[in-house]
């Protein structure tokens, strides 16, 4: 059987992006190796974790796109559930995102917006679905 066990994102400083996520959305850092170079949250049965670019690079040697080296984000995401997509998103810009799209009520309900961390990475902030 397989089952889904990790997000991993590349990305500059590993410390620094727990750091991000630990005061924009109030998340506890699960593990960070001595080396500073991988790191995880605490979120739940799914983990959200973070390598820096040289492991990357050692696990890629063919290379890949840097998140923080687009202009435009990558097309993946990070979607964070959350009943206060508002003072989320607030929360997040003055923890140093940048604003890709203001919260906005979606035609079935949701509450979304849209801001990249100081990592580059894509971060959605929304209401969960109603069924």
């Amino acid at each position: 059987m397989v089952r889904y066990g990790y997000t991993i994102f590349y990305v500059a400083d590993v410390d620094e992006t727990l750091a991000f996520f630990e005061s924009a959305f109030a998340m506890n850092r699960r593990f960070i190796s001595p080396e500073k170079d991988y790191g995880e949250l605490d979120t739940g049965e799914t983990i959200l974790a973070f390598a820096d670019h040289v492991l990357g690079q050692a696990n890629l040697p063919n290379g890949y796109v840097r998140a923080s080296d687009t202009a435009v984000p990558l097309g993946v995401e990070i979607a964070l559930l959350t009943d206060g997509v508002v003072a989320a998103h607030a929360d997040a810009l003055a923890h140093g995102a940048v604003e890709v799209a203001p919260p906005q009520t979606k035609p079935w309900g949701q509450v979304v917006s849209y801001v990249r961390s100081p990592s580059g990475l894509l971060i959605e902030l929304c209401t969960p679905i109603a069924p």
